[in-house]
């Protein structure tokens, strides 16, 4: 038996970059965590300990910190970018560059003064390969939505172990993590400079509102149903959407038992578990969508 070097990476994880713009007496601020891979020519360094390929992650880390000063960030898609583009485009020996960037919400409460918002977080990742590719996927984490009625759940398979009950009216809640694929023109099909001239902000904002929209809207039969009915009006609603990825944990809400108390509870009283839960994920694409390549990794 005869032991291959096989598929390998390494880069640069969780550098935590904090970006203040000041324009006169109102600051901007961009609270960030950005994660890079990198790989391409790196048999050397594995088979012989030979690191003349290798730029060290520490490198990395302040090339994050560099690009933070020389171009800010706005779009967390478009720092990614420039980011992978100059890891390929600087270094012979890395063929494909994946950054990932974590940003962390703050609402204003003065010109210079800041609040850290909800546990929502946005995200993205960016992969960029020597041949002048660039795929774009888009996210959110930690949306948290409740609906205290118009969800049932019923009709379900049953075995010797199933005790659950059907449900006609339940509180139905969930802390959406979702990832979408942008089409044309950040599929690196077009010049890179086109990059920049798209709104990822704007199509964030959109994507999020659709969501939303569809979770309220949707008299749910199951999370499963809510699931492609989120999906479905993303890539049904806007156009530089081609595939959404959905992961739903179902939290759970139980009715609290008041009758040992002499009290009816009449979907009123709830006891929210944390674990364990059910976990529902799915995709959701246009039919049309061109083939994701390395996008989800």
């Amino acid at each position: 038996m005869t032991a291959v070097l096989g598929p390998n990476r390494y880069g640069k994880a969780e550098t935590r970059v904090v970006r203040v713009t000041r324009d006169g007496e109102v600051h901007r601020l961009k609270d960030c965590n950005v994660g890079v891979a990198l790989s391409g020519d790196m048999r050397d360094v594995h088979l012989t300990g030979d690191n003349a390929a290798v730029l060290p992650t520490d490198s990395q880390k302040n090339t994050v910190y560099a690009f933070a000063k020389k171009h800010g960030i706005t779009q967390i898609e478009e720092f990614a970018a420039l980011l992978a583009r100059h890891f390929v485009g600087s270094q012979p020996a890395i063929h494909h560059a994946r950054v990932s960037v974590e940003e962390y919400g703050w609402e204003r409460r003065g010109p210079h003064s800041f609040a850290r918002s909800s546990g929502e977080v946005r995200t993205c990742v960016v992969h960029h390969d020597r041949d002048g590719t660039t795929t774009v996927v888009s996210g959110l984490e930690g949306l948290v939505l409740l609906n205290t009625t118009g969800s049932e759940f019923h009709g379900f398979a049953r075995d010797e172990y199933t005790t659950l009950p059907p449900a006609a009216d339940r509180v139905l809640a969930t802390a959406v993590t979702a990832r979408w694929r942008h089409t044309a023109p950040p599929d690196g099909r077009t010049s890179p400079d086109t990059l920049g001239n798209y709104d990822f902000g704007e199509s964030h904002e959109e994507v999020r509102r659709c969501l939303i929209e569809a979770f309220v809207g949707t008299h749910s039969l199951s999370l499963q149903q809510t699931l492609y009915a989120m999906g479905a009006r993303v890539v049904e609603t806007r156009p530089e959407v081609c595939e959404i990825r959905l992961s739903l944990p179902n939290k759970h809400h139980f009715l609290v038992d008041l009758s040992p108390f002499g009290l009816d509870n009449d979907n009123e009283v709830y006891y929210a578990a944390d674990r364990p839960y059910g976990l529902i994920e799915g995709t959701v694409l246009d039919d049309a969508a061109p083939d994701a390549g390395p996008a989800w990794d």
